[in-house]
This record gives C-alpha cells, sequence and structure tokens, in this order.
C-alpha cells in the first residue's frame, strides 16, 4: 500500500495501545496496524510551508517558511514561552486567533517521559499534548483562564523541575520509575505564590499512556529527510512524533510537516 503527498504531524487516538494515522495529503496511513513490519518512506524533493503553501527549500518551527514563521500567529513567542503572552492585554499577531487559543482554558500539567517535566497546554489538546511528548503518564497541577496565568505558574517551577523531554532517553524507553507525580505535585505547591494557589486542582487522577512497541533500541539515530532520502526498516515502536525502527533509526514525523513523501506500506 503506498500514500503520496504532503506529510503532516500524526494523529493519536487515545486508546490502550494508542492508535496513530499519518495524515499524508488527504488520506490517513494507519501506521500503528504496520508494527512489526516493514516501512519505506521516500522524500519526494518537495517542501511547502503548511501555511501559505510556497514552496521551500527547507521549514522553520516544523513546517512554515520563514515569513510565515516571523508573522504567524501559530509561531508566537507565546508557543514556547507562555508566560510572554498579552493576549489578555489586547496585544497579539492576530487577536482573533489569540482568542480561540490563547484566551482560552489552560492547564499546567506534569508529566512522566523519561524523568518529571512540568508543561502548559489549551484544555481543548489533552491528552493530544501528553501524546506528542511520549509522555507514559500525566497529571493536572493548576486549570487557570488563560495562556498567561499558566505561564506565570509555569515559570515559578521551572528552577524546581524541567521543562523539557529527554527524547532519546524517552525513545529508549528509560523511564525513571522512582518518580510519583502526586507526591511530586505535593511539593510543588509549596513554591507557588499566593495570588497564584487558586489555581491549583485538587483530586486529579493520573492519566496512563500506553504506546505501540515491540521492543525499544538501545541507541538512537535520529534521520532527517534533507540528509537521507530513503528510509526503510522494521517498525518496532511508535511514540510521542516519532517513528522507531529495528536498526536504530528514529523519525520524527512532526519535524517534517509540509515535505512532500511517498509511504510504502
Amino acid at each position: 500500500m503506498q500514500f503520496v503527498g504532503m506529510l503532516k504531524k500524526m494523529k493519536s487516538e487515545h486508546v490502550d495501545p494508542i492508535c496513530y494515522h499519518i495524515p499524508i495529503g488527504d488520506k490517513l496511513a494507519p501506521i500503528h496496524k504496520y508494527l512489526g513490519q516493514l516501512i519505506k518512506i521516500d522524500f519526494l524533493d518537495q517542501i511547502n510551508c503548511i501555511e501559505c503553501d510556497k514552496q521551500i527549500n527547507k521549514t522553520f518551527a516544523q513546517g512554515y517558511c520563514y515569513p510565515c514563521f516571523i508573522q504567524s500567529p501559530n509561531t508566537s513567542e507565546c508557543i514556547l514561552r507562555p508566560e510572554l503572552c498579552r493576549a489578555q492585554e489586547g496585544e497579539a499577531r492576530d487577536m482573533q486567533w489569540a482568542k480561540e487559543h490563547c484566551l482560552k482554558e489552560h492547564f499546567v500539567y506534569l508529566s512522566l517521559t523519561a524523568g518529571a517535566k512540568i508543561g502548559v497546554t489549551r484544555a481543548t489538546q489533552i491528552p493530544t499534548r501528553w501524546i506528542d511528548q511520549g509522555a507514559i503518564q500525566a497529571l493536572k497541577f493548576a486549570k487557570t483562564s488563560n495562556r498567561y496565568e499558566a505561564g506565570c505558574i509555569e515559570v515559578q517551577m521551572k528552577n524546581h523541575i524541567s521543562d523539557r523531554t529527554a527524547w532519546q532517553r524517552m525513545l529508549k524507553n528509560e523511564i525513571d520509575k522512582s518518580v510519583d507525580l502526586y507526591k511530586l505535585k505535593e511539593e510543588l505547591v509549596s513554591f507557588i505564590s499566593t495570588d497564584l494557589q487558586s489555581f491549583i486542582l485538587e483530586n486529579e487522577k493520573i492519566e496512563y499512556i500506553n504506546y505501540p512497541s515491540i521492543s525499544f533500541p538501545e541507541k538512537i539515530k535520529s534521520l532527517n529527510l534533507l540528509k537521507v532520502n530513503h528510509i526503510e526498516g522494521i517498525l518496532i515502536a511508535i511514540k510521542g512524533q516519532y517513528l522507531l525502527f529495528d536498526n536504530n533509526t528514529v523519525i520524527n514525523i512532526r519535524k517534517h510537516t509540509g515535505f512532500k513523501i511517498q509511504l510504502t506500506l
């Protein structure tokens, strides 16, 4: 079976284990059904910006041309640093977009990927955000009315817990099993200032996430379609936005958003 077209980030369904589909052109490839089988990916030497569709030589921020990267609300500073959001003050690249994305309920959460980390996401992005990061556990920490408030809480916690994923350890399934998210939450609450304490949630349950896998690699070699235009291997796992192969290679599907490919299953 072959799929040809522009690549987009994988879609996931929170079942046990996660079901993954890769959007290619106007079709969805049910990649989770091909675990243990030979997968081939060919880059067809074409990249298009996912916003303006202009043909480009490389992407910025996972799928954008440079002008869109600079101007699009989808690549605003507050995407990576929520505390910089100014939508609540009426300032944004696009206020209508900000009303739909920034001035909505957000969660601050704790997750276990390789180790524990903290993150921020819109309420509508749960559990997608956790799955995209390869988290095996997640716990809601606080609920805010906008992105800025969530960012303020995250900033106060960054000195005590990482906001980054150790992606190689995550892909090798090297999990710090000593992490107790409930206990960690109790410890971190004391670092939150009085004016933000009212956002902290109580009685939340840990969400558990299981990924489709046969095994996990001992080493990680990340592939880039700009350098290697043909990839093939036995699919041994899917985790986060990565396909993992039996030869210790992995590919980040989201990183290649906008690439035109041929997927052979």
